[in-house]
Order: C-alpha cells, then sequence, then structure tokens
C-alpha cells in the first residue's frame, strides 16, 4: 500500500502539479502585470490595516496562512532539496516563489470577493468561490473535502509527529517510553481548547506565535551569516552556478536542482494550491484586493525569508556534503558545528513552534471547508473532537500511509483549485484595476460588486 501510494504520488506531483502550479503563476504574473513586484509597498502596507467590526484582521489572517504554510518542511524539506538536487535548487525555489505569489494574490482576491457573514465572523474559500461563481457546488464539496482530509487528518497528524521526533535527543528510543503518549495528550487538550474557542482566538494566537518562531530561526541563520560572512559571496556564487549547471538541471530530472527547487518553492507556500485563501477570506478588509496583495507577503516570508534561512544554515556550514541524507538531522549538525549543543535545544524549539502553528493554521482551513458542507452544530462537536484525536494519534504513529494519502488529496484540491482561479481569473484581475484606479484618484479604496460588474457576492452590496 506505500509503495503505491508513493508511485501516485511522485506522478501527481513530478509530473503533472509541477506544471499545473508553475504554468499558472506565469499565466498570473503576466496578466496582473508583475503585481507580486509592482505593488510590493502596497502588500506590506496592508498587512496592518485595521479591522472593521467582524472578522479577523487582515495581519491575523496573514498569520494564520503563514502558520499553515510555515511548517517544519521549510526547514528538512529544504535541506533534502539541497541534499538531493545540489545547492541550485535554492534559485530555482526563490524563482518559483516570486511567480507563484500571483497566483496567492488571485486566489486570496476572490476568496475575499465571495466570503460569506458567518455570526462575527467570515468563511471562505476555494470552495465557496467555486459554488458560486462557477455555479456547482458538488465541485465545491469535493474540493472540501479533500481539504479536509489533507489538513485536519493528514498533515496535523504529521505535525504531532514531528514535535515529539525533535524530543528524540532528550529520549533515546522514545518510541518505546511513555513521551509520546504524555506529548500526545497534552497536545490534544490544547488544540481541543482552541478548537472549541473558534477562529479569532486561533488567528490571535497566530498573530503572536509566528513572529516569535520565524524570528528565532531567522536569527539563527543571520547569526550563522555573520560567523561565516567570508564565504557568502562565494555561497550564492555556487547557488547560481549549481542552478545553471546542464548536468545539475536535466541528469536524474526527478532528482535536479531545477525539479526539486520548484517542488520546495511550489509546495512550501502553496501558491495555488487553494489553502491559503480560506484565511484570506476570514478578513475584514475595504477592498478585496488589498488581501490579495497582503498574501503576497506571506509566500515571501515562507520562502524567501525562511526557506533561505535553511539554504544559508546548510551551505555556509558546508555539512550537507557528509553522509547525512534527512533534512532535520542535518540543520541540527549544521547549526551545532557553529553553536555546539546548544542548536540542539534551539532546532527542538523551532520546530515544536513551526509544527504547533501549523496544527492551528492547518484546522482554521479546515474548519471553514467543514461550514461550507454543514453548519449542523453536532457535526462541528464530532469533527472538532476527531481532528484533536488525529492529532493523538499522530504523536504515537509514524502514519506514512496518512501522509501520502494527505499527499494524493491535496493534489486533488489543487488540481481543483487551479481550474477554477483560471477560470474565474478576470473577476480578481478586474478587482485588481478597480484597486488601482481607486488608488490613482487618491480617493479612499472601498468596494462594491457593481464596480467590477458583479451582482452574485454575499457581502460586497451595500458598501458604501
Amino acid at each position: 500500500m506505500e509503495q503505491f501510494l508513493t508511485n501516485i504520488d511522485d506522478i501527481l506531483y513530478t509530473w503533472c502539479l509541477i506544471y499545473l502550479l508553475a504554468g499558472a503563476g506565469i499565466y498570473f504574473t503576466i496578466r496582473t502585470r508583475f503585481v507580486q513586484i509592482r505593488l510590493l509597498k502596497d502588500s506590506v502596507k496592508w498587512m496592518f490595516e485595521k479591522k472593521g467590526g467582524s472578522g479577523i484582521s487582515s495581519f491575523q489572517a496573514l498569520m494564520v496562512a503563514t502558520a499553515s504554510r510555515v511548517g517544519t518542511g521549510n526547514m528538512a524539506g529544504v535541506a533534502v532539496a539541497i541534499l538531493t538536487g545540489g545547492p541550485g535548487a535554492a534559485f530555482w525555489m526563490w524563482l518559483l516563489a516570486i511567480i507563484g505569489s500571483s497566483s496567492a494574490f488571485i486566489e486570496s482576491t476572490l476568496a475575499q470577493i465571495y466570503k460569506r457573514k458567518d455570526g462575527n465572523s467570515y468563511k471562505g474559500g476555494p470552495a465557496y468561490y467555486i459554488e458560486r461563481a462557477l455555479n456547482s457546488r458538488w465541485l465545491g464539496i469535493l474540493f472540501a473535502i479533500s481539504l479536509i482530509a489533507t489538513f485536519a487528518f493528514g498533515f496535523n497528524g504529521l505535525q504531532a509527529y514531528n514535535i515529539v521526533s525533535s524530543l528524540e535527543y532528550y529520549f533515546p528510543n522514545i518510541g518505546e517510553t511513555m513521551v509520546p503518549v504524555i506529548v500526545g495528550l497534552i497536545l490534544f487538550i490544547i488544540v481541543l481548547i482552541l478548537f472549541f474557542a473558534g477562529t479569532e482566538k486561533i488567528g490571535w494566537l497566530s498573530s503572536v506565535l509566528v513572529p516569535i518562531m520565524s524570528g528565532l530561526y531567522i536569527l539563527m541563520a543571520v547569526l550563522i551569516i555573520i560567523i561565516n560572512f567570508r564565504q557568502v559571496p562565494a555561497t550564492i556564487a555556487l547557488i547560481f552556478k549549481s542552478a545553471f549547471d546542464f548536468k545539475a538541471i536535466f541528469g536524474g530530472l526527478a532528482g535536479s536542482c531545477m525539479v526539486q527547487g520548484i517542488k520546495r518553492g511550489l509546495f512550501s507556500n502553496e501558491a495555488g494550491m487553494g489553502s491559503a485563501p480560506n484565511a484570506s477570506a476570514s478578513a475584514e478588509v475595504s477592498h478585496p484586493a488589498k488581501q490579495g496583495l497582503a498574501q503576497i507577503v506571506s509566500v515571501y516570508l515562507d520562502t524567501l525569508m525562511i526557506c533561505t534561512a535553511t539554504v544559508f544554515i546548510v551551505l555556509l556550514t558546508g555539512q550537507y556534503k557528509g553522509d547525512i541524507t534527512d533534512g532535520i538531522p542535518l540543520i541540527q549538525q549544521s547549526v551545532s558545528s557553529q553553536f555546539g549543543s546548544l542548536a540542539i535545544h534551539i532546532i527542538t524549539i523551532s520546530v515544536c513552534l513551526f509544527a504547533f502553528t501549523s496544527i492551528l493554521g492547518n484546522y482554521f482551513y479546515a474548519e471553514s471547508n467543514i461550514l461550507f458542507i454543514t453548519k449542523n452544530k453536532v457535526v462541528m462537536i464530532i469533527f472538532r473532537i476527531l481532528a484533536a484525536i488525529m492529532v493523538f494519534i499522530g504523536a504515537n504513529n509514524n502514519i506514512t500511509v496518512a501522509w501520502s494519502l494527505a499527499d494524493i488529496t491535496m493534489g486533488v484540491e489543487a488540481i481543483i483549485n487551479i481550474i477554477a482561479i483560471v477560470l474565474l481569473s478576470n473577476i480578481a484581475i478586474n478587482a485588481l484595476k478597480d484597486y488601482e484606479k481607486k488608488k490613482k484618484s487618491g480617493g479612499e479604496i472601498t468596494f462594491k460588486e457593481s464596480d467590477i460588474g458583479l451582482s452574485n457576492t454575499d457581502v460586497w452590496k451595500n458598501i458604501d
């Protein structure tokens, strides 16, 4: 079963999704006239726009999306990409982050346009704009089911397992001890409380923890750069030389620096895959394009900062040239070569924070899609309990099959979303044009559906 699922996973990601996501990113970059570069200043500005009433703030939505995007994959995944494809993988990772951020703008803007009011908060995402704008509820439900399976039951179990694995340094043969059970119970209680506390509390906690965990990891990378500053120019030159080396690009294509970098860039920042729009829709903003612009920052934070921190940690210390073949041990050895045993504690804290915030962000997405399918209170209670139980199970098992299944369901989710945002891209682009027109006029940048010829939204009808 593991081998069968692995084969499907390889075919789906290496030969299908890479080209769909990269192609969509290039298409949207051209259609938006490089919005991710032209309006980067605006992207940073609207991160901090204060919310008016309902929902969460733009910054909190950004942090929820970043919490889910930024996980142990930014550490282990990038390290493995370098081990497999060489230093040049970093260049292709950077390039695809810039290109893919245009997809993040399109999907997040669409999520804002078609969000719905739900009590004191907003819900939205691909399932919602697929149903409303494409008139296909069944396809929206299929998307919602694939996302729930991926994030609430697949990825969250894996993140809990990563937290336990990070403690193995302190508890040798940890699988034979009671530590996984104890950690699993602690996580179960904490996440169950937060799941029932609601999305606003998750948004607030993410806005606190994500900057801390990101800052801690980036600080560690900066210190390594300072210590090895004489090697920085040569390391950057090595990245570019390796990126454009014919053998490195085309030799053994699936393991080449280009493919490894593209995969890490796309699947780390999740741009275009339909996950982040679920957080984007929850924000209270005065114009949909503002949240689309803000989400560009999340992609850059994920890849150009967090993943790049891993790149320099691994390359500047030179430990990737040794016999280590796994990501986290490579990072541990790289950092310990600079700071001694203290590094193990730093990496442990980083892994735990990255994994825990990913659990919160992943649940945030899943809840939005459960509510799309049904608002039955009993179903919601059962779902929250099951999602918390999955965290406990993940802490006590290496759920390889569940992980492979989550990869495949995420592939289904991504394919549905790519098709949808390509078909609906004119709506998001018209919203961008409306935003730029109002910005140029110097007046207040607000939005109502009639500004771009729509009549099928829920919350943008009577905004003055």
